[in-house]
């Protein structure tokens, strides 16, 4: 694989337009085949979901509960379709494993709680001096003349220490909202967000990671959505109130003439 290639796919991915990450990814990698992997595991898209076979409950994909064209569903431990003889996957160990399905369970609570629906999936693994994880949340909205999505990726790190562990999490918010009517005509907003922190947490059993990892998730999306909501939203709607107003032209001037009059009298 050629590293300028590679550069130049996802400079172009950040071009097109965001809600139509997957489907221009899929076309990438049909042109170039070896830059599938890591375009793959590089490239946040939004989530997909799937019907777990054994358990018949939904569960999200991504790359870190993928290994070649199976998925392993997070409520049967087991990979769909189901891998070959020679092959193992990336399952947990138990332990890992038990704090996987106890942090699955915290999740779902909080995605009742904050988003009154959607699907949200929790993929653990074992690293050498600790554990690693995902948190995938997603919710949409019937389509229609009105539509829109978030999916929140928050991966982590968890390196233990004495008494101790120091916690890395990365956390992405891809947001899409679409809108079509006479009056306002088509709009299309859509993006993604990236933030990143890293933090020490005292450690007194395995429940403790629940806690913490589920502490730094919580924070970390009420930032984004506040972010979002004040300086993204805020933003676009200032820049749309300057270019298009409901009052009209002579109005404004004349308004705007008053207030410099008024201006100009004050500094006499």
């Amino acid at each position: 694989m050629s590293s300028d290639q590679f550069d130049s796919a996802l400079d172009l991915l950040r071009r097109l337009p965001p809600h139509s990450t997957s489907a221009n990814l899929t076309r990438i990698c049909a042109l170039a085949p070896s830059l599938t992997e890591d375009l793959l595991s590089s490239v946040d898209q939004p989530l997909q979901t799937r019907q777990c076979q054994k358990t018949k409950k939904i569960y999200l994909l991504c790359d870190y509960n993928r290994d070649g064209d199976s998925y392993r569903s997070p409520w049967s431990n087991e990979f769909e379709p189901e891998l070959g003889d020679d092959e193992d996957g990336g399952r947990p160990s138990e332990r890992v494993r038990k704090m996987e399905v106890e942090m699955g369970r915290a999740v779902e609570v909080y995605r009742e709680l904050y988003y009154e629906g959607g699907v949200s999936s929790v993929y653990f693994w074992d690293l050498d001096d600790g554990f690693a994880g995902v948190v995938l949340l997603k919710k949409t909205t019937p389509k229609g003349s009105s539509e829109g999505g978030w999916d929140s990726i928050h991966v982590f790190e968890a390196i233990d220490r004495a008494r101790t562990a120091h916690y890395k999490l990365t956390s992405t918010v891809i947001l899409h909202l679409r809108a079509a009517n006479d009056a306002l005509g088509d709009m299309d907003l859509s993006g993604n967000m990236t933030r990143q922190i890293e933090q020490d947490m005292p450690v007194q059993n395995d429940g403790s990671h629940i806690v913490n990892v589920g502490k730094m998730v919580e924070d970390m999306e009420l930032k984004m959505r506040n972010l979002l909501q004040e300086v993204y939203f805020g933003k676009a709607k200032d820049i749309v109130g300057d270019l298009r107003s409901i009052q009209p032209l002579t109005e404004a001037n004349r308004d705007k003439a008053a207030h410099q009059e008024m201006i100009n009298s004050m500094k006499r």
